[in-house]
């Protein structure tokens, strides 16, 4: 019989952003994580700062050894694919000081954006500054001992409904994806976030697992659900995002940090996710998760 997979489980931070940073331990020490996802920058209450000063990372880093929680996972707000030069390269110079701060709170991995640009704007000019922001922004984070997770993450737009509409970006685009596994450096891997795919582009049932299996270094877990034309985040488990197959299939052996959107229940959907993992554990012998 062969023995199971055992995938550690950890809590993303965006459904966290409107609370504060304590809460966001409370919130994991309540479930039993020992692994928590904190972010840098883009003017959210539950985050770092843009450009944290060294009292707050103190002051982090004391939450850490308080709770007894990890946080080797940081996520960083950017778009490299912007078609102007000198707001490129001033992006470039934020996430740098962002990858500092980064290493600073004791990170080891950072979750970047290629950029939400449709994919069929995306010129050869634009293309080849992204390319050459991941080569910096990676020559830096080899410096300091961090690796780059580049999230599968379409653009977004909202109507009157607040559903979401999501497009292909550079990272969710099929043959996209196979330029940037050939032209980025070999360290850059992916965040697979196959909830993410799902909703660019619904009748991928592989979510482009097969094309970015052998470079995955950070995962999210989430949903999407129809809500009228668009698409409305959820908890795994909430629609037809079946995980079986991702997680049997999936060569990362890293910690899975579940990422539920919704601010008004955060606590809920994070417990249906967990009641949803379990699912699968007793429906295949090949799965166990632990926090």
């Amino acid at each position: 019989m062969q023995e199971a997979k055992v995938i550690e489980i950890g809590c993303g931070e965006w459904g966290f952003r409107n609370l504060p940073m304590r809460e966001h331990f409370e919130i994991a020490r309540e479930f039993g994580f020992k692994w928590l996802e904190f972010g840098i920058g883009g003017d959210q209450i539950g985050r770092l700062s843009e450009f944290p000063e060294p009292n707050e990372i103190e002051d982090f880093k004391c939450l850490n050894e308080e709770y007894g929680i990890a946080t080797p996972f940081c996520c960083i707000e950017n778009d490299f694919t912007l078609s102007d030069d000198n707001a490129h390269l001033q992006m470039l110079d934020k996430v740098k000081k962002q990858i500092l701060a980064a290493a600073d709170c004791g990170a080891k991995q950072v979750r970047l954006f290629a950029g939400f640009t449709p994919v069929e704007e995306v010129n050869s000019e634009i293309w080849e500054r992204m390319i050459k922001a991941f080569w910096d922004a990676d020559q830096l984070c080899e410096s300091l001992g961090l690796t780059i997770a580049i999230e599968t993450h379409g653009g977004i737009t909202f109507d009157e409904e607040e559903s979401a509409h999501h497009f292909n970006s550079v990272s969710t685009d099929p043959n996209s994806l196979n330029c940037l596994i050939e032209q980025l450096p070999p360290r850059v891997g992916f965040n697979y976030d196959p909830g993410n795919i799902k909703a660019v582009r619904p009748g991928d049932k592989d979510c482009c697992l097969t094309i970015v299996n052998e470079r995955i270094n950070y995962c999210h877990l989430k949903d999407w659900k129809r809500q009228g034309e668009g698409w409305v985040a959820v908890a795994i488990g909430d629609d037809d995002l079946d995980y079986r197959p991702i997680f049997e299939n999936m060569n990362y052996k890293g910690v899975c940090l579940i990422e539920y959107e919704p601010l008004h229940d955060s606590r809920d959907g994070i417990h249906r996710s967990l009641n949803y993992l379990q699912r699968i554990e007793e429906q295949s012998e090949l799965l166990s998760f632990q926090r």
